[in-house]
């Protein structure tokens, strides 16, 4: 026996149109395919902006780290 797990969106798409949800499982495609498309597209370009905010995030705590220790030793020297 296998377990399926539902995820956060399937379960919007059923508040959302629960007919829409059932051909989805029924495999029947979406006349929207353009759309999901670009919503695939903008999800992506979302997710990497994302990611290169964290980066620069802990770049930045980096450098002040730097600083701090460079004005410690500069009071300390």
């Amino acid at each position: 026996m296998s377990v399926q797990w539902i995820k956060a969106s399937e379960i919007g798409e059923y508040l959302y149109c629960q007919r829409a949800w059932w051909l989805r499982l029924q495999g029947a495609a979406s006349a929207n395919v353009q759309e999901l498309a670009e919503g695939t597209r903008q999800h992506a370009r979302h997710g990497r902006g994302w990611q290169m905010a964290r980066g620069l995030r802990v770049v930045a705590a980096g450098l002040v780290l730097v600083a701090l220790i460079l004005l410690g030793a500069q009071f300390l020297g």
